[in-house]
């Protein structure tokens, strides 16, 4: 009889909101990552006419975009997966060392590699000045936000660290969401390919942005409410 209520107590333990919501976001992340590397498999070791270079054809001769292309695409599965892994409390309690040391390889890899190419792609985007300035924006949203992530480290404000990363990751994933709302939108109205494009190009990040805001938001809140009784105290 005790050993079968600690058994149900273990389960009850493993299958809370929180678990299955954290197991869910897991299964997601993997799927779009396995779907990013297949797409970043098809330009391995270095073809110019697959994919999403088909229709970059007019800008594939000049030198510094195409660097820029083959870096961001080799590059953002990494930090895709190393940003992850910064939201890990287990991560954080058990191997301080490994999370800090995947967390440099996230904001160096955004500050020096990913995010410099980014922006130098955005100012080449199709769907002309709209799309452009959506991809600029983005690229130097991303920069800053890490930035202020590693400078909030350093200074050992780890809660407005924790708040910086949020915004960076959710800017990380418009790498996926992108592409998601891509396919929902072409699967679901009958817009003109460039349409599609200069939507996507905004929605795939700032729909993110929002959501990160939110999530803030609630644990700034969380945090207040649960002061309250004390200042109510005294």
């Amino acid at each position: 009889m005790v050993i079968d209520e600690v058994n149900h107590l273990k389960v009850t333990q493993i299958f809370t909101r929180t678990n299955i919501w954290n197991a869910s976001l897991l299964l997601i992340l993997a799927f779009f990552t396995w779907l990013m590397a297949s797409i970043t498999v098809a330009y391995i070791p270095y073809n110019t006419d697959v994919g999403f270079l088909r229709i970059k054809q007019q800008y594939i001769d000049i030198d510094h975009w195409r660097i820029a292309f083959f870096i961001h695409v080799y590059a953002s599965l990494w930090v895709l997966l190393a940003g992850f892994t910064q939201f890990s409390r287990g991560l954080q309690r058990k191997n301080s060392p490994l999370h800090r040391v995947l967390g440099y390889i996230y904001v160096v890899n955004i500050l020096a590699v990913t995010g410099p190419a980014g922006l130098i792609m955005g100012f080449y985007a199709n769907g002309g000045l709209l799309s452009r300035v959506a991809f600029v924006l983005l690229a130097a949203l991303w920069i800053f936000f890490t930035a202020m992530a590693l400078v909030k480290a350093r200074q050992k404000d780890f809660r407005s660290h924790r708040y910086y990363m949020i915004r960076s990751y959710a800017l990380t994933l418009s790498a996926l969401t992108l592409r998601a709302w891509k396919y929902a939108i072409t699967n679901t109205m009958s817009l003109p390919p460039m349409d599609v494009y200069r939507v996507v190009a905004w929605a795939g990040w700032g729909i993110n942005l929002l959501v990160a805001e939110w999530m803030i938001w609630r644990e700034i809140r969380a945090r207040k409410m649960a002061h309250t009784p004390s200042l109510k105290k005294n």
